[in-house]
């Protein structure tokens, strides 16, 4: 591991097992957990160091992260194929992905700077400051929702990217960190929490977790393990025919899954 990505990984691992340790205690609280089934699999770019991914009309657009290689993506679903990408400028590490209108809009990890891009062309239209890191972001229609590590989301104004309001993410009262990737599916917000196997369900109007997603057996199926850095982050869904995409860093494939209560 060279010496970006084990600066990388000791300033995102700090808090990581609150996170893991939160699925048995959440099973004691009546959190409920979920298991998943794979409806379908789908080829996926084994070098792209995924950091946000969406939907949006048929197609996958996706962000990829490290300081050199940080992109945006648009990717045919089918096959797997980059049909479109633009590289961020190196000094930038790629994070969050989100859509808006006709524009797509990406953060970086720790320089404070936000990209708005032109969603036909990828050209890149302005930019935009925040104070603290940027890790996953997504939208509900109404505002921007930004995760930054912390437990805390911040919701942004999609014009002038000044934050509105924010919540405190928690389970059954306990803080959960490491928030990275988001997805808003139905009235819910959707967050993979950093170098675990797990998906948190949020309400969005109070942060409390109102659900576990667990994905520790996908590792296997995509040839990953819970160490290093090839972790889960990337959740997109289809809103139209309720499908349901998630993938990880480095993985070669992309999961349709259909969720199970554990029973």
């Amino acid at each position: 591991m060279d010496f970006l990505r084990t600066s990388y990984v000791t300033a995102r691992y700090s808090f990581a097992l609150l996170a893991t340790a939160l699925l048995p205690l959440a099973a004691a609280a009546a959190i409920p957990t979920y298991d998943f089934k794979v409806v379908r699999s789908y080829p996926h770019d084994p070098q792209a160091f995924t950091e946000g991914l969406l939907y949006r009309d048929g197609f996958l657009y996706e962000s990829t992260g490290l300081n050199g290689k940080s992109s945006i993506r648009k990717v045919n679903l089918e096959t797997g194929a980059v049909l479109q990408s633009k590289d961020i400028p190196p000094q930038y590490f790629g994070e969050g992905l989100t859509v808006w209108g006709n524009t797509l809009v990406g953060l970086t990890w720790q320089t404070q700077t936000g990209f708005v891009f032109d969603l036909a062309t990828f050209e890149m239209r302005s930019q935009f400051v925040y104070p603290g890191e940027g890790w996953g972001l997504t939208q509900n229609g109404k505002e921007l929702i930004m995760s930054d590590g912390t437990a805390t989301l911040r919701f942004l104004d999609p014009k002038a990217f000044l934050e509105v309001r924010r919540v405190k993410v928690t389970a059954d009262g306990i803080a959960v960190d490491q928030l990275n990737e988001l997805e808003v599916v139905g009235d819910e917000i959707f967050a993979n929490i950093w170098h675990t196997s797990t998906i948190a369900r949020i309400d969005p109007a109070t942060g409390k977790i109102i659900g576990w997603i667990d994905l520790a057996k996908l590792y296997p199926a995509a040839g990953k393990g819970l160490n290093g850095e090839n972790v889960l982050n990337g959740i997109a869904y289809d809103a139209e025919k309720k499908r349901l995409f998630v993938t990880g860093k480095l993985w070669p494939k992309l999961y349709e899954i259909k969720l199970m209560p554990r029973k």
